[in-house]
């Protein structure tokens, strides 16, 4: 793990997408460094046992990867042209009838494109939403969660920083979906304990303990 007594921009931006670094007891990261470490989803964790969690999710989502089985194409389509609507871009995948292909796959692809910062958040559809909340919690750095509810969606954001949201078409009409969706984009993560709670989950998924 690299370690640093300050971080400034031009570091943060030469470091991984998803990564962790140390910052020695009395280190400082600057201003400008802080966003960027934010938007490359950057853990930094201090010498001294403290944390800093730069892996929030962005609270203005602009660019959504959007994929589905065959099982979700119309609620899909449905949720691309909202989003678009709304001016957000959108990168879409996955089946294009009802021709049956596999859900870890589509999930795969949105997953990996929000793990490397190409999208800032992703949505994957399938006809429960669990197989691919599974799928997509296997690739390093997602933070997936299957709502049935607005409540839900803003919990799964708000408290656990979910950059992943898995909807089930079998259990959800068009207008229950959207405004899953519309929660859940609108929902920052800025309470500080939230956000340090990203670290455990950081340490379990790279074969640590959570303390």
């Amino acid at each position: 793990m690299k370690r640093f007594e300050i971080i400034t921009e031009a570091d943060a931006r030469l470091l991984e997408v998803g990564s962790t670094v140390e910052l020695a007891p009395r280190g400082h990261v600057t201003p400008l460094a802080a966003d960027t470490l934010r938007d490359r989803r950057i853990t930094v964790s201090r010498a001294d046992g403290r944390e800093i969690v730069a892996g929030a999710p962005p609270a203005d989502v602009r660019r959504v990867a959007v994929g589905s089985d065959h099982t979700g194409v119309a609620l899909r389509r449905a949720i691309v042209t909202h989003l678009r609507a709304q001016g957000r871009a959108v990168d879409e995948s996955g089946a294009q009838g009802s021709e049956p292909v596999d859900y870890p796959d589509v999930a795969a692809v949105v997953a990996l494109a929000v793990a490397r910062g190409e999208a800032d958040g992703g949505i994957v559809i399938d006809g429960a939403g669990l197989g691919s909340c599974m799928a997509a919690n296997k690739i390093a750095g997602i933070r997936a969660a299957m709502c049935i509810t607005p409540t839900l969606a803003r919990y799964a954001r708000e408290h656990n920083g979910a950059n992943v949201l898995t909807l089930g078409a079998t259990l959800l009409s068009t207008d229950a979906a959207l405004a899953i969706v519309d929660t859940w984009l609108a929902t920052p993560m800025t309470e500080p304990r939230y956000i340090r709670r990203l670290a455990r989950i950081h340490r379990l998924e790279t074969g640590g303990s959570a303390t």
